[in-house]
């Protein structure tokens, strides 16, 4: 039976970039819902999968791409990158029509560089397309509104119902729509096939270069055990190493490189803010897979499995919160950073607005660090140059706790399970 569609903030972004647009290109990983959420919107559908019609398509895309081009608008044209001449095939037929809303591309996978002759600006809007947050999925009670702390409105309440215990479950299961509403087993099963594919056949696939299995996997495993961390390279290198598994910098670079085009890796770039003193800040990238699931799958945890680690819980909890904040952040048109300066001061997250609004958020998934990490969020604030900056928007402290509230130093303390965008 077919799963009813729920709902996804996409939806909105989507709509809007048919508006403006000639062309929608909505990109991500596997299963995360692309191909559902555009058909929502789409008139017309081609598939390029389609295992029964997939070689007439292809010598349609050889000798004619403009016929699969034909049907009511917005077209979808489901995972176009199976034949890259399709996206100049687009743009043109955006120019010569010159109306919004024509066509929405899916993909999840970026083609080899300069397999298309135009980059699509000003034609094709690019749309990034996650697993589900835990609002999407029903988990969080949305009382703490993104949107309406960027717009001052700071005072906060409410009571999460996402406990410890359902929160391990929902960083083991994912946000993968086909496992929302699922049982354990099969919820779980999910994402270890995904993981599975990855290794055994997707990061191959993506540059039709074959890639080994074995170390595939011990660089997935070594990610694993990093994430949520700035391992540098020789990091990686040295942790694969441990498990007996040989592999060079280079590629180890060239792996990386393949899982974050195929969307499975999505690494939290360090913000580079204007400070009132000179301190170095450190850049390094903070590794993240694109949901805390693809970890828990490579490492086989189970939620009881990891209740019995709260350590390496936290570090998951983080990455769980990280999705979340890349979803709410890209629904309020705006992008997720991380920063750390050379004395140790540090955000797990900055969420920065194209306005020029921002908001500092520390991941606590326990009471016991809160006051910590307010004087933390307080001290960044007063090495912001706010003369060439604005004043934050707020200060969080994201938790796993139960209640909602804003701390007389005024800075908020937010449990995951009550936020929404």
């Amino acid at each position: 039976m077919k799963k009813e569609y729920m709902k996804r903030l996409t939806d909105k972004l989507l709509l809007e970039r048919l508006e403006a647009s000639g062309a929608v290109l909505i990109e991500g990983p596997k299963w995360c819902g692309k191909t559902r959420t555009a058909m929502e919107a789409a008139k017309s559908t081609l598939f390029m999968q389609d295992p029964d019609k997939y070689s007439s398509y292809m010598k349609a895309a050889d000798t004619m791409p403009s016929l699969l081009l034909k049907g009511e608008v917005p077209r979808l044209i489901d995972e176009w990158q199976m034949a890259p001449v399709l996206w100049d095939a687009v743009r043109h037929m955006v120019d010569m029509r010159a109306q919004a809303g024509q066509f929405i591309l899916t993909g999840s996978a970026v083609p080899r560089d300069n397999i298309a002759m135009h980059t699509g600006t000003g034609r094709i809007s690019r749309l990034t397309m996650r697993p589900m947050s835990l609002f999407e999925s029903g988990e969080s009670t949305g009382t703490v509104s993104m949107k309406r702390l960027f717009d001052g409105k700071s005072e906060i309440e409410g009571m999460s119902e996402l406990s410890i215990e359902k929160a391990a479950f929902c960083i083991v299961r994912g946000g993968w729509p086909a496992s929302i509403g699922e049982n354990e087993r099969v919820a779980f099963r999910h994402a270890i096939d995904y993981v599975e594919a990855v290794i055994n056949a997707d990061i191959s696939r993506v540059d039709e270069v074959e890639k080994n299995p074995s170390k595939v996997r011990a660089l997935m495993r070594s990610l694993s055990r990093n994430i949520s961390t700035s391992a540098s390279m020789r990091t990686i290198r040295d942790d694969i190493a441990m498990g007996d598994e040989s592999i060079s910098e280079k590629t180890i670079s060239q792996y990386l490189n393949a899982l974050d085009r195929i969307f499975v890796t999505e690494n939290l770039p360090a913000w580079n803010p204007a400070l009132r003193s000179k301190t170095a800040i450190r850049t390094s990238p903070k590794r993240q897979f694109v949901d805390p699931s693809i970890a828990a799958a490579v490492l086989r945890l189970t939620p009881e499995r990891l209740l019995e680690d709260f350590e390496y819980f936290g570090f998951l909890f983080e990455a769980m919160c990280d999705r979340d904040l890349r979803i709410y952040a890209e629904a309020n048109d705006g992008q997720l950073f991380h920063y750390r300066d050379k004395s140790g001061l540090e955000a797990d997250a900055v969420i920065c607005l194209a306005d020029g609004r921002w908001g500092a958020i520390e991941v606590k998934l326990g009471s016991k660090e809160i006051e910590e990490a307010a004087v933390h969020l307080s001290e960044l604030r007063k090495r912001v140059d706010t003369q060439k900056m604005k004043e934050p928007s707020f200060l969080m402290i994201l938790t796993g706790t139960e209640f909602a509230y804003r701390r007389k130093d005024g800075v908020l303390v937010a449990p995951i399970g009550c936020l929404r965008d």
